[in-house]
């Protein structure tokens, strides 16, 4: 899981009845990231700032949260938590914690009045610890399915999901939710499954988001490259992946610590990525 990569903390908040909540990635101070978005359909806070040519290097947390662009209001109370605890990027008026955020679809799921705020997003950072993850219908999965382009009647749950892989001494993790228009797909399963048909689901119901984390010391631009390779994962396990109505969005965070080549992080990233949304599809809810 995620939290093998020394430093990093998961936690969530979960509202059940309403089917939706949110949850926080906290990572060590000095980590730099950066982000890939390859939805059609997204919804971000402060993604901008992870592009390369961005002046701010670090990140603080990172928020994936259900109910839609609404639900980017959790946000605040991360940034809140984080300044409390002298937590940001220095300025002449104090620490501006980098926060950002990513957004899924879950408001027909459930109670569509019910959102996570800035309470909720506070809350994940007091639940967050470097143990075990809750993964399945927590946080941001609370709502999520999978395979919309079927029936409403057919199609499964989707949830949390996270992974981590390690050469030597290099450890990449991954924690996405996973509420896809696609089906998990498998390698037995490529020649046989069947072909979606269009058009099938409306716009802003679906979405793919999380987060890739690693020990390795890679500079901005990399963390570039590896949010592009954990797409690759994306796609290995999700079909179809990138679709018009999702709203994909990837960020990778380098904690730093260990030299390694941006290759291999990459490969690590696809492959965390792709076991972490497989694992949805084989673990009961909320485990």
């Amino acid at each position: 899981m995620i939290t093998q990569v020394g430093g990093v903390r998961v936690g969530h908040w979960t509202d059940p009845g309403g089917r939706t909540g949110c949850n926080v990635v906290l990572v060590p101070a000095g980590t730099v990231a950066s982000a890939e978005v390859r939805g059609v359909a997204p919804g971000t806070r402060a993604y901008a700032l992870l592009a390369p040519e961005r002046l701010v290097q670090r990140l603080d947390a990172v928020v994936l949260t259900g109910g839609s662009a609404f639900g980017l209001a959790s946000c605040d109370g991360v940034m809140r938590w984080c300044e409390e605890r002298g937590i940001g990027y220095p300025t002449a008026a104090g620490p501006v914690p980098i926060v950002v955020g990513a957004v899924l679809f879950d408001r027909t799921a459930g109670d569509p009045a019910v959102r996570p705020g800035a309470e909720a997003g506070y809350a994940a950072c007091e639940a967050a610890s470097a143990g075990p993850v809750a993964t399945g219908a927590v946080g941001a999965g609370a709502g999520a399915t999978l395979g919309k382009w079927r029936r409403p009647e057919v199609v499964p749950p989707g949830g949390i999901g996270t992974a981590a892989v390690r050469h030597g001494e290099v450890v990449v993790g991954a924690l996405f939710a996973v509420n896809a228009f696609g089906e998990i797909r498998r390698p037995a399963d490529a020649e046989d499954a069947p072909i979606p048909e269009w058009p099938v689901a409306p716009p802003f119901a679906h979405t793919t988001i999380g987060i890739v984390a690693t020990n390795a010391s890679v500079d901005k631009l990399g963390c570039l490259l590896v949010a592009q390779s954990a797409h690759d994962g994306l796609a290995r396990a999700l079909e179809p992946a990138h679709a018009t109505v999702d709203g994909d969005a990837v960020v990778a965070a380098a904690a730093g610590g260990v030299e390694a080549p941006v290759d291999l992080v990459r490969v690590l990233a696809v492959r965390a990525t792709e076991r972490a949304v497989r694992s949805v599809g084989a673990a009961p809810a909320g485990r």
